[in-house]
């Protein structure tokens, strides 16, 4: 798909503004809530589940932009920043609750940062690892965003 031309297009103009905050279904109960992910909660099909855990306060992960890739992240404890970067323009959102997660689209540069002691980062990405998805230098993300 990355040698697509109409795919890329639309990869170019994607903007922080599309990555977005989506709740999560809760089941309220006095012995502790759930929350579920499930059916349409998130607008890809899960390929792959990893998590984030012990990151030093000082320490930032990501550091990347994916080519076609969709990731909803999720503080499942403790909180966390992520910086995201169109190529123009630069958005911070924290993640601190469990019933929230964040929907990434492709073309967007992604940095978390500011980890708060025993945080846990869920991740739920609509592929699996493939090297070739990845940019994972800026400058290179930003002559992709110009195609």
């Amino acid at each position: 798909m990355a040698g697509n031309t109409s795919t890329q297009k639309i990869i170019s103009t994607t903007t922080v503004e599309d990555c977005i905050i989506l709740e999560i279904p809760k089941i309220k109960d006095p012995r502790g809530n759930i929350a579920v992910v499930e059916k349409d909660v998130i607008p890809f099909e899960t390929k792959r589940v990893y998590f984030l855990y012990d990151v030093p306060s000082d320490a930032s992960r990501g550091g990347h932009a994916h080519r076609n890739l969709r990731q909803f992240l999720v503080a499942l404890s403790g909180s966390f920043d992520v910086i995201l970067h169109d190529g123009e323009k630069q958005k911070k959102i924290t993640l601190n609750k469990p019933d929230k997660g964040l929907l990434i689209k492709p073309g967007i540069w992604r940095e978390l940062e500011n980890f708060s002691s025993g945080s846990v980062c869920l991740v739920l990405a609509s592929e699996v690892f493939e090297e070739e998805d990845y940019i994972r230098n800026f400058n290179d993300f930003t002559l992709f965003k110009r195609r």
